[in-house]
């Protein structure tokens, strides 16, 4: 399994912070998805943007997740500029670990006054957040 290294997530939501203060929420989602990536290129922070993966079901191919970004190989990203999370924005980004093999997610809502962060680890629940 791919771990992030401890430093790596608060690397990856300073320079979201960094993009919200200077933007504002007023944007649509694609606009901070090239700012991010604009900010994490300039901290030499490696990603992959838009990064199409493939869901499979007893080895055969049944659909595809395209995650916003995957940074470091260790990190899944998911952005977001709505009103408020929803259940199932946390049971996207754990669908896209469990593809991935990464350890954590990042779900960042770029539409509020201050930026919302939730970190998302790969458990599953079953029943509610």
């Amino acid at each position: 399994m791919n771990k992030p290294d401890s430093d790596l997530s608060g690397r990856i939501i300073g320079a979201a912070i960094r993009v919200h203060e200077t933007l504002g929420p007023e944007f649509l989602e694609s606009v901070y998805e090239e700012a991010l990536c604009i900010e994490l290129g300039e901290q030499g922070i490696k990603f992959q943007r838009q990064l199409p993966r493939v869901i499979l079901y007893r080895d055969r191919a049944v659909g595809e997740h395209r995650l916003d970004l995957l940074v470091e190989k260790q990190v899944v990203v998911e952005l977001k500029a709505i009103a408020a999370f929803d259940p199932i924005h946390f049971a996207t980004v754990r669908s896209y670990l469990k593809v991935t093999n990464c350890e954590l997610g990042l779900l960042l809502n770029f539409a509020t006054t201050t930026l919302q962060v939730k970190r998302i680890g790969r458990e599953w629940h079953g029943r509610g957040e």
